[in-house]
């Protein structure tokens, strides 16, 4: 065997190059004990950014407009302690924000009830930070998430 096939290439990453010689990783959220599809099962990370990115243009609109008057400088100020109050708000009361209620995502325990108040501070803290957040696992599942025993599902 090529060493390059081991390794996989650059392109396809080792998991390829382990999947083609033979290894079952299983789907996403297997080993969390999420069905593979429909709800309840793991939220994807296109789902996962796009909702992301809808919450933090909303609070930004809401920073600019309402808060800084149009001030560009004073709207930079104000736009991440808005996105970390309101995200703590929507997913202390209802478990999803906006963003992620248009993508048809929730953010549950490991075992499907509603995050506590705490994990609900903390992942939020830690999605903020953006680098425990920008590290997955192999089921896509950020550290900010892990950190928390948190994991996104779908509706």
């Amino acid at each position: 065997m090529d060493t390059r096939e081991a390794l996989g290439s650059w392109i396809d990453g080792p998991k390829a190059a382990a999947e083609k010689m033979g290894a079952d990783f299983g789907y996403r959220g297997e080993r969390l004990g999420l069905p593979q599809t429909g709800p309840g099962s793991m939220a994807g990370p296109g789902r996962r950014l796009g909702a992301l990115f809808v919450d933090g243009w909303l609070v930004s609109l809401v920073a600019y407009g309402l808060l800084a008057r149009g001030e560009q400088s004073s709207a930079n100020l104000w736009t991440t302690p808005l996105f970390y109050a309101v995200t703590v708000l929507f997913l202390a009361t209802t478990g999803t924000t906006v963003g992620k209620r248009l993508f048809g995502l929730r953010v549950v325990r490991l075992d499907g009830t509603r995050a506590t108040i705490p994990q609900v501070l903390l992942r939020t803290l830690l999605l903020c930070l953006v680098v425990p957040a920008a590290v997955w696992d192999r089921d896509t599942r950020g550290l900010h998430d892990k950190a928390v025993g948190t994991v996104e599902v779908r509706i």
